[in-house]
């Protein structure tokens, strides 16, 4: 790189949903390492799931997507939003990496399984196990919360990603 010259940023997309508040505890875990002082070069953008657009995922260089488990399936808010980019982000983000996050009432599988299907049909590909926190809330559980914004942002900023 020329002398002068700024490496350019990394973009990195955070969209989730929350009805009672817990997963937002987990969002704002997520976020809060995702920014984390020493991970400088990467733009973090949050989004509520009902508000993000295809234009915030193509904006992306990785995607962290949180939801609660509604009815052993994903959140409604979280499935219209991939309903929403699913065509026009088809073609243009395939390898994409990204990371899941879910706050389960129960044991919070469907909600995985039925995210991870979808966002295979995208082509972007999960770097890391997805947080789950199941039953009772356990907020001690949020540093997992939080080691996984740390992550995602890391490996975005040096290229693991």
């Amino acid at each position: 790189m020329k002398q002068g010259m700024m490496a350019e940023s990394k973009h990195l997309l955070i969209v989730y949903h929350s009805q009672s508040g817990t997963t937002s505890k987990m969002a704002d875990a997520v976020i809060r390492d995702a920014k984390h002082p020493d991970i400088d070069g990467v733009e973090v953008r949050v989004r509520d799931a009902p508000e993000a657009s295809p234009e915030d995922v193509i904006w992306a260089h990785g995607l962290i997507l949180g939801t609660p488990e509604n009815l052993g399936y994903l959140s409604g808010a979280m499935k219209y939003f991939l309903d929403r980019v699913y065509y026009p982000c088809e073609d243009k983000i395939g390898g994409m990496p990204y990371a899941l996050f879910v706050r389960a009432g129960n044991d919070g599988t469907g909600a995985i399984s039925n995210m991870t299907r979808i966002l295979t049909g995208l082509s972007v590909k999960q770097v890391q196990d997805p947080v789950l926190i199941a039953g009772e809330f356990d907020s001690e559980r949020l540093s997992e919360c939080e080691e996984l914004g740390m992550t995602m942002a890391a490996g975005l900023k040096s290229g693991v990603f």
